[in-house]
């Protein structure tokens, strides 16, 4: 719980400054330090031993993140920081000591979670350091008073904000990262994280955006348009690679915008990525708005036909009427997006075109909802993301005039109902398709891989599939993946260059040999951890 240091504690800033050591700095300096010897009385060394029993970095933490795959990215950095310090994380949120919620202000139903989260980790007596676009955008919540934040722009800090909430502090960082005035994409791409699935890495390739969606929360938390330079991004790609790695995330809230700040763009980071990808891995494109993709579709239809790139775009187009679009300021009008598809789709043969539509928008009349029933008619898009609106308090469309409620609930039905309505995937039946292998199904029961389209096929469970490039005969259809049957005269093909982490394993550790002068990562070939220092 908050301690009475809360009203003196305002912000971390106060106790660490500049030229103070980095948590990993700390961590290394306790092993060569030698304790000055002091004559004490027995019962006053007892004392101390146990008014110093709450050491920070000895604790355990669960880490609970909502959200975005961005959010994800945070919250893999957030992980792998806490543990290299000497934190344990745990999968058991009972077992812990702190709770680190990393949250996500897309919609209500994802905030309701966090503020549950919140009071259930108070009410189990547990400490609580808050993080992502909840804290970031409105950060005087009531439900938010005492505990500690961390910025979506200050993960790199978060042991130190951990190690003062263990101590029962409450400290709170908000701030940018800027270099001589211009606003960073972020927190270092280098620090050490844990990847929820060693195989995958999710990079962010920029943080905001350059549009001002009246519905939308996150732009409060994210901001403007920040960018990493394409050399940053490469070399953490390079690094990933070399930890094992197949399959790289490209994230960010609209990878489409990315560079124009920096005085570059997407296909140019995208070629150079390119040339680091190891035969066999693949690279996935993140989401992207209609406005931006439309200067580089020439680029962006070669670039997905590249081999070694998923034919896929998440490209979001809300709605299909244009007076809606005008109103939620999308900048942009259905034909813009249509010429998009098109174009891709006579371009990209098999793409794959994710989008999302929002159902009961301030001002939507049944005609403008009729739009975008014909339109899902039209493209029978394979992947839908259909949300009800729900206005998000401190945005424009809050204040303007709702849809009744249960109109908003009959439409996102009957939308619903035609998405389900057409099984996209039928015809793939009786092709031979070359998959990556990466994940394990929710029930268990098959692996899951994706193929050129990145279409989901789940093949058996073997475990010299995983992380490998197989060759599959697809032999049934769902609406949401298809099955495959191992190619017996196929061996598997191995895209990674190195043997995968282990999961859990911290990546991005790197020890230096003080005789060769060179870098190495911080674990053996056999895949042993050390136990951290703790003194």
């Amino acid at each position: 719980m908050p301690s009475a240091c809360d009203s003196l504690i305002e912000d971390i800033e106060d106790m660490v400054s500049s030229t103070d050591p980095t948590p990993n700095e700390r961590q290394s300096a306790r092993k060569s330090i030698v304790p000055r010897s002091r004559k004490k009385n027995e019962s006053l060394i007892n004392e101390e031993l146990q008014a110093d029993s709450l050491i920070p970095g000895t604790q355990k933490i669960w880490m609970k993140t909502w959200g975005c795959s961005h959010n994800n990215s945070d919250g893999e950095y957030m992980a792998g920081q806490l543990a290299a310090s000497g934190y344990k994380m745990t999968d058991d949120p009972t077992d812990a000591d702190l709770w680190v919620l990393n949250s996500c202000t897309v919609k209500n139903p994802a905030e309701d979670h966090f503020r549950n989260s919140i009071k259930k980790a108070l009410e189990q007596q547990k400490k609580v350091v808050v993080a992502g676009c909840v804290p970031q955008a409105q950060p005087r919540m009531d439900y938010l008073k005492g505990l500690s934040i961390i910025g979506v722009q200050q993960i790199d800090r978060v042991v130190e904000v951990v190690d003062e909430a263990v101590k029962g502090h409450s400290v709170r960082l908000l701030g940018q990262k800027k270099d001589g005035g211009r606003r960073l994409g972020g927190a270092r791409l280098d620090l050490p994280k844990i990847r929820k699935n060693p195989l995958i890495e999710i990079i962010s390739i920029n943080t905001g955006c350059l549009n001002a969606c009246t519905y939308c929360k996150t732009k409060h938390a994210r901001g403007d348009l920040a960018s990493y330079p394409i050399e940053e991004l490469v070399e953490r790609a390079r690094q990933s690679f070399q930890e094992g790695v197949c399959e790289i995330w490209l994230t960010s809230e609209d990878t489409g915008a990315y560079g124009r700040d920096i005085g570059t763009d997407l296909p140019t980071l995208l070629w150079r990525l390119v040339e680091e990808i190891p035969e066999g891995a693949m690279l996935r494109l993140g989401m992207t708005n209609p406005p931006y993709i439309l200067e580089h579709l020439e680029e962006m239809a070669k670039i997905l036909n590249h081999p070694r790139v998923y034919a896929f775009l998440h490209v979001p187009v809300q709605s299909a009427s244009d007076s809606v679009l005008m109103d939620m300021k999308r900048e942009y009008c259905i034909d813009d997006f249509k010429k998009v598809v098109d174009f891709l789709k006579e371009r990209v043969p098999g793409v794959t075109i994710a989008t999302d539509l929002i159902c009961g928008f301030p001002g939507e009349t049944e005609e403008d909802f009729q739009e975008t029933i014909n339109m899902v008619k039209l493209y029978r898009f394979p992947s839908l993301f259909i949300n009800q609106f729900y206005p998000r308090p401190g945005t424009p469309a809050a204040k303007m005039e709702q849809v009744p409620a249960h109109v908003k609930k009959q439409r996102t039905k009957e939308l619903s109902q035609l998405f389900h309505s057409y099984n996209p995937y039928d015809h793939k039946v009786g092709e031979r398709q070359h998959v990556l292998v990466t994940e394990e199904s929710f029930d268990a029961q098959y692996y899951v891989s994706h193929n050129k389209f990145y279409e989901q096929v789940l093949v058996p469970k073997r475990a010299e599939f995983k992380g490998k490039m197989i060759e599959v005969d697809i032999y049934e259809a769902g609406k949401h993946f298809l099955k495959g049957r191992p190619v017996e005269e196929s061996k598997p093909f191995t895209p990674s260059i190195a043997a995968p982490l282990r999961k859990g394993e911290v990546s991005g550790l790197m020890q230096v040999n003080t005789h060769t002068n060179t870098c190495t990562p911080a674990y053996s070939c056999d895949r042993t951890w050390p136990e951290p220092d703790r003194h």
